[in-house]
């Protein structure tokens, strides 16, 4: 099992830093000595991939976010990561799919965004991998994320940033076979297409036959990308201790 962490954003809610966003201390964890340090906001996303069986983790890098790698060549797991590179800030469908270059046809794959933090950690284990599924949070405010409407669990629409969405559900991660992967990078290199958002080619891949599953297992979801966001992803950590 593959999980694809897209970290290649430029930041632009955040600036300036110092670092990159996938590096915002957040909370704090123990290592190995029981010695306590900041917490990463991208490493709650690692973990929730590790926890689900993921067994390699594939970073998606811009050139310049060096700090990304230095930090994870020195994690517990570092052995079961890998990293590859979008040269230039295209969306976020040519970030994810550049980890085709390391995937096997026949695996899962784990999708999610690493400046943000949800619960439960266990949430991908709630989708089923034998086609896309998205994990659903709702949230206040849905004009801000990708709202998802859905008639049971079968997904209807994605609507991407839409003023005002027909739901207060939104994606959060996904999970989905590798063919289905394959599937959707074919369908994104389509004349005419190239999606920068995950939302509208999903749109596209419904229309033309495919099918997708809304698992609403999520339970909270902070977008770390803001200052918003941050401050209650801080506050929601300080009150669960």
């Amino acid at each position: 099992m593959l999980g694809v962490v897209p970290a290649a954003g430029a930041a632009s809610r955040l600036q300036p830093l110092a670092f990159s966003k996938e590096m915002l201390p957040v909370g704090s964890t123990r290592d190995e000595h029981g010695v306590e340090r900041p917490k990463a906001v991208s490493e709650f996303l690692v973990e929730r991939m590790l926890l689900a069986g993921a067994d390699r983790i594939c970073f998606v890098l811009s050139p310049e976010k060096t700090d990304i790698l230095t930090y994870y060549s020195r994690h517990s797991e570092a052995g079961r990561f890998c990293y590859v590179v979008q040269e230039r800030p295209l969306g976020l469908c040519d970030a994810l799919f550049r980890g085709l270059q390391v995937m096997r046809d026949d695996e899962e794959v784990l999708i999610g965004l690493p400046d943000t933090v949800w619960f439960p950690a266990g949430g991908y284990c709630a989708l089923g991998g034998c086609e896309l599924s998205f994990l659903l949070f709702r949230v206040d405010r849905p004009d801000q994320f990708d709202a998802v409407v859905t008639r049971g669990e079968q997904v209807l629409e994605v609507q991407v940033k839409a003023r005002q969405p027909s739901t207060n559900w939104v994606w959060g991660a996904f999970r989905m076979p590798g063919r289905v992967f394959q599937e959707l990078h074919a369908l994104w290199c389509a004349p005419g297409r190239g999606d920068e958002y995950i939302g509208t080619l999903v749109n596209e891949y419904l229309r033309r036959g495919g099918r997708a599953r809304g698992i609403r297992a999520g339970e909270r979801y902070f977008d770390v990308g803001t200052v918003e966001g941050y401050r209650a992803a801080i506050s929601a950590l300080r009150e669960s201790v």
